[in-house]
């Protein structure tokens, strides 16, 4: 193939892309729209080896995620088309939230794979990571961008740099508010920095969404699934996204399970402060929902359980702890990007969780993908022999799950100086690090705990850990600066110096030690729930940089793991319904 060609015509599709007719952005009231800082024409230079993203590409084995249709009746049917043409909404929203020349990126990719087929493999993987960015790559462009992702991917302006807002907020304290909102973005009017409603930033979007929410409601019958959908197209309109988070809460006797709109603030790594939209449509397993249902009576218990003086135990937290196992039928948005979570745990608003609670949604289908995929293969190469036999899909979910609870669990409010303040708002960047960890060791512990109750099986407490040790490598593969595999690595690297993971340099594996992990996993929960308790930025700089790094000895159990799948690429059956 005669790649120089190839490079030619890209460039050529994108210049005839780039004099016709723009996708208008959606207007800013009184606020200047931040200009391209390059046509789209000057972004894509050339590939050198396409074959290069066949490799990456392969690094997600394809799983087609089929539903069971049978168990809705008709008007389920309708309505959950509709809900995940609301969820396609979302994609259009978070590839504008990632960043500003996306969408003139993806036509012109379109436009050029129709003149080049063999090209494909390059949007496909520009829809798989939802833009040019390598995110298990450390967000490193794979198509020879001539930029780096912005540190606060669209939600600031691009040239905006970190102390110009802090500056901003300080000296106009009457303005923090809506600059910290999670649902705001920042553009500049009169070039002064100002903030801009999501309603108002993504009207057309919001509103062709909230539509589709509202037919959804018309046909459904279940009196809470109804009133969350209304609710959630009025906040799409309002901006106010407090009811309905309380409305789907309050689900009840529902089939299908959807939760759609602004939630996790992963993609803005400048502040942590902005949320992405997302949408998860699944279909409730009742059976299994009902196995688990017991667990939220536990909540207080596992409170009282932390190692931790009772200052920062949080027994305030609404009563309400649902949780679910669902099977997935469509993701939306952020959700979509790179690698898929196995389960959730939301509203992420504090004031609703003390009011309401949280709910944990499990995707079974997801989770039994990636067990077999990814999870068991990485076990067998890097375990231990006697480790490896241990290693479970029930030890998986239950970790998971638990996981999901603990982030209800702990610190949510901050008092600094007789001001409250939220865990987040102290620990900025890096608050989504110190929580993806605390949520990981702590489910360990709260796992354990429920294992003595007899709540979960006895044998967790042999098959847990080297089930969570073979999960550690798996998280850590989705990209050594990414916020869940930092925290990985945080928790790899303190059990290992206290002793509770031993690495063989003979067999190059790794092996849990029963008789010391206990007091490892211990002293690493008292430490995490601490800083979120006193929300102390300088000491969980300095935990993240004494162990948020891969060791030599981790770096070379990564290097075996290559053949292996990093994650799942689903394939939605439901997509082939909608016209």
């Amino acid at each position: 193939m005669n790649y120089k060609l190839v490079s030619i015509l890209v460039v050529f599709a994108l210049l005839v892309f780039g004099c016709g007719k723009k996708e208008e952005a959606p207007k800013m009231t009184q606020v200047e729209q931040p200009k391209l800082q390059a046509p789209a024409s000057s972004i894509i230079k050339d590939f050198e080896n396409p074959d290069t993203l066949k490799t990456e590409i392969n690094k997600y084995a394809v799983v087609e995620m089929k539903y069971d249709p049978s168990i809705l009746t008709d008007k389920e049917k309708q309505a959950l088309i509709l809900m995940v043409k609301a969820a396609q909404v979302m994609d259009e929203i978070y590839y504008k939230q990632v960043y500003s020349k996306n969408l003139e990126m993806k036509a012109a990719l379109e436009k050029w794979v129709k003149e080049q087929p063999e090209a494909k493999t390059i949007l496909d993987m520009f829809k798989l990571y939802m833009g040019p960015f390598d995110r298990l790559n450390a967000d490193k462009p794979f198509i020879n961008l001539s930029e780096k992702k912005p540190e606060g991917a669209n939600f600031y302006p691009e040239d905006m740099k970190k102390e110009e807002f802090e500056t901003f907020v300080k000296a106009n304290p009457k303005e923090e508010k809506a600059f910290t909102s999670t649902f705001t973005v920042i553009g500049r009017k009169d070039g002064k920095l100002a903030a801009i409603p999501f309603s108002e930033a993504y009207k057309p979007e919001l509103e062709k969404a909230a539509q589709y929410l509202k037919d959804a409601a018309q046909i459904i019958e279940n009196p809470s699934l109804k009133k969350y959908l209304t609710s959630r197209a009025d906040a799409f309109l309002s901006n106010d996204y407090f009811q309905s988070d309380c409305d789907w809460m309050d689900l009840k006797d529902h089939k299908i399970e959807i939760v759609i709109g602004p939630y996790e603030v992963y993609e803005d790594a400048m502040f942590n402060y902005k949320a992405a939209f997302e949408a998860y449509i699944s279909i409730v397993d009742p059976v299994e929902s009902q196995k688990l249902s017991n667990i939220s009576k536990y909540l207080d218990d596992m409170e009282r359980n932390h190692p931790v003086d009772n200052k920062y135990k949080n027994f305030k937290r609404g009563a309400s702890s649902p949780i679910f196992v669902v099977n997935q039928v469509y993701v939306g948005g952020q959700g979509k990007a790179g690698v898929q979570t196995t389960a959730f745990n939301l509203p992420n608003d504090e004031i609703v969780r003390e009011k309401k609670g949280s709910k944990k949604i499990m995707l079974k289908n997801v989770s039994d993908a990636k067990f077999n995929k990814s999870l068991l293969p990485i076990s067998e190469k890097i375990l231990s022999p006697e480790d490896y036999k241990l290693v479970s899909f029930e030890a998986y979910f239950d970790f998971v799950l638990m996981h999901e609870v603990s982030h209800a669990l702990g610190p949510m409010f901050v008092n600094k100086n007789g001001v409250q303040s939220t865990v987040a708002k102290e620990l900025k960047e890096l608050s989504s690090t110190i929580e993806e960890a605390k949520a990981d060791i702590l489910g360990v512990w709260n796992c354990w705990f429920l294992a003595s109750k007899g709540i979960f099986p006895k044998d967790l407490e042999k098959t847990l850990m080297p089930s969570y040790l073979g999960g550690c490598f798996r998280s850590i593969r989705f990209g050594v600066t990414e916020d869940h595999a930092i925290g990985t690595l945080i928790q790899m690297n303190f059990l290992t110096e206290k002793q509770g993971i031993v690495y063989n340099t003979a067999t190059d594996t790794f092996h849990v030690d029963p008789t010391k992990i206990n007091e490892a996993v211990k002293l690493l929960v008292k430490e995490l729930l601490e800083i979120e308790g006193t929300g102390d930025y300088a000491r969980a700089k300095t935990l993240i940089d004494k162990y948020g790094k891969p060791t030599p000895e981790i770096l070379k159990a990564l290097d075996k793991l290559k053949d292996i799948p990093t994650d799942i690429f689903p394939v939605f059956a439901i997509e082939s319904e909608i016209k």
